[in-house]
């Protein structure tokens, strides 16, 4: 990650953001002021129109923003059930393969999905963690398409090992296209050309009051606090473990949960 916002945390920038506005509105109001005696009705009326205008920009780029952030968030959550799903049925195939062989994939399995669970709590500004846990994982699946390839030479059936080996391939591409979708976020630069519309459309918030002669008025404050909540949303929904909204685990806990259940069975057997 190159990127510089997405270390820093969601409502730290939310504040910078807040604050932000409140001083461009500010600064806005009194340079409106100061000029206020030498512009008449039209240049007014101008500025008007281009603030509202400029409130549409920033009301387009928040929608397109928040879709955005939203959709990455749906494509993780559904990246976890397939991977969830992959897993459970490459678990169930490796019941199918030789005793010799299916019961150490039976049991580097439930190691495996240990840990992609504990994977799945270590968010990405925690670096050296998880690129230990992500090549413990590539370590894992080379170890499991060995055993598949041992199984294929003891017994190759289109019942047994046929069965595995896709479902094997299944688990190593869900686990990629799920380390993938977490790397994903919103750009940075459209992160940033939604600031520079926040500010902009303060300062001209506040330049159009000064030119009228009032102070801005509280619902503009009103409305100034439900964009810094939409922002701290957008940031929140683009960083998938940590913050108030994070993308649930519960499929791979469910799975974790009936593959150590199974275990027990097997050893009480």
């Amino acid at each position: 990650m190159n990127e510089i916002t997405y270390d820093i945390d969601s409502l730290l920038i939310a504040c910078v953001l807040l604050g932000s506005m409140a001083l461009t509105i500010e600064l806005g109001y009194r340079l409106g002021l100061r000029i206020k005696p030498k512009v008449d009705d039209n240049f007014k009326a101008h500025v008007n129109s281009i603030s509202g205008s400029l409130l549409g920009i920033l009301a387009l780029l928040l929608g397109f923003t928040f879709s955005l952030s939203l959709q990455r968030y749906d494509s993780r959550s559904e990246a976890v059930v397939d991977e969830a799903n992959a897993i459970g049925t490459a678990y169930l195939r490796a019941q199918l393969l030789p005793k010799s062989v299916g019961a150490e994939v039976s049991s580097l399995i439930r190691d495996y999905v240990d840990l992609r669970v504990r994977t799945g709590t270590v968010d990405l500004t925690q670096r050296g963690q998880r690129e230990t846990l992500i090549a413990e994982a590539g370590r894992m699946q080379a170890k499991l398409w060995d055993y598949a390839r041992q199984a294929n030479e003891l017994a190759p059936s289109p019942v047994t090992t046929g069965l595995f080996i896709p479902a094997l391939n299944d688990l190593i591409d869900n686990f990629g296209k799920r380390d993938a979708e977490v790397k994903r976020h919103v750009p940075e630069l459209v992160l940033g050309l939604l600031y520079i519309t926040f500010v902009m459309s303060g300062a001209l918030v506040g330049y159009t009051n000064g030119l009228a002669g009032h102070r801005t008025s509280f619902v503009t404050y009103i409305m100034v606090w439900l964009i810094v909540v939409m922002v701290f949303i957008i940031l929140d929904l683009d960083r998938p473990y940590r913050g108030v909204i994070r993308v649930s685990q519960q499929s791979m806990i469910d799975l974790q949960t009936a593959v150590h259940a199974t275990d027990k069975i097997d050893n009480l057997r």
